[in-house]
């Protein structure tokens, strides 16, 4: 049997920054170093971070004053910006700066008095943050279905903008639909969607047609993961999300010649060479990467944590 392995797969460079940020908090200021939700979706790279002092709240609440907090790669609403503000906490934000840009764009839309459609998942920290960001109405749909039902104020005072992390066929979909119940509509067609995320989804569409099995390493809740899953599904292949080694069911492997193996955006490659080895154990005995889009995309750190260091923070207090 033989394993092929997706290009590109695994971390983006919104989640290399995240995470960079964290790590950088944590050397500068010491612990504890809170972090306003998951800084990515990963169990692995959340746990890891809690080794290290990284403090992971769903409220800010619980967190005292005064302390630093970092907003996740997924955005925050304007009102989540205002509590820590008032609760004097030094915010570091983590925002991936291609959500930054979607919340940009629905404000620039809601000033002007559109009423905002977000193509998204309603509940994902993204979505809500994007929700959060503007000050007028503003409503998510995620199919075309739910296009059928929206009741709006104006037809013609409309603008989209989408999740960046959802499958780019289907946000095509919706889309369309949009534009055939509301002509008028504005919107970005699929530029919010990540870079990222579209070579990942051609990378499984690259995939489909050599491999009888893929196998996705990423989180549950993890967006872009899920729609990898999708994608292979939609092409006809068997595919399956696991977290590592150990949730491989070797009965999935049953008279398969060929898996293939990737990861969400959120999934360190320590994840997927793990998998590799599990996948050897039930017989993989040779491992190819395929040829695809290599990325080059970096972002840089918040100014503030540049030039920064431990030292000078001791020589100031």
């Amino acid at each position: 049997m033989e394993a092929l392995l997706a290009q590109p797969r695994g971390f983006c460079a919104g989640v290399v920054r995240a995470i960079e940020i964290v790590e950088r908090a944590l050397e500068i200021y010491g612990a504890p170093v809170y972090v306003f939700h998951e800084i990515v979706h990963n169990r692995f790279v959340v746990e890891s971070l809690q080794a290290r002092g990284a403090v992971f709240v769903e409220s800010l609440d619980l967190v005292p004053s005064g302390s630093v907090i970092i907003f996740s790669a997924h955005g925050v609403s304007n009102a989540i910006v205002r509590q820590a503000e008032g609760q004097q906490l030094e915010v570091i934000d983590a925002t991936c700066p291609l959500v930054t840009k979607v919340h940009l764009q629905a404000q620039r839309y809601s000033a002007k008095g559109y009423e905002i459609i977000i193509i998204g998942h309603l509940g994902h920290e993204e979505v809500d943050g994007t929700m959060g960001s503007v000050t007028g109405p503003v409503q998510v749909v995620s199919t075309s279905e739910d296009v059928a039902a929206l009741e709006v104020v104006d037809p013609s005072r409309l603008a989209y903008v989408t999740q960046t992390t959802l499958s780019v066929d289907d946000t095509r979909d919706v889309i369309a639909a949009l534009k055939r119940r509301f002509p008028a509509i504005r919107g970005p067609e699929l530029d919010d969607i990540c870079y990222a995320t579209q070579n990942r989804q051609n990378a499984v569409r690259q995939l489909a047609g050599e491999v009888d099995l893929l196998l996705v390493v990423g989180a549950r809740n993890s967006s872009n993961s899920i729609r990898l899953c999708e994608v292979a599904k939609q092409q006809g292949l068997a595919a399956y999300l696991i977290q590592d080694e150990a949730e491989i069911d070797a009965n999935w492997l049953a008279g398969v010649k060929r898996v293939g193996v990737t990861a969400g955006a959120s999934a360190p490659e320590v994840l997927v060479q793990r998998v590799l080895n599990g996948l050897r154990a039930l017989g993989v005995t040779a491992t190819r990467e395929l040829d695809g889009q290599r990325e080059t995309v970096t972002f840089n750190l918040p100014k503030s944590l540049l030039g920064k260091n431990a030292r000078q923070l001791d020589s100031a207090g």
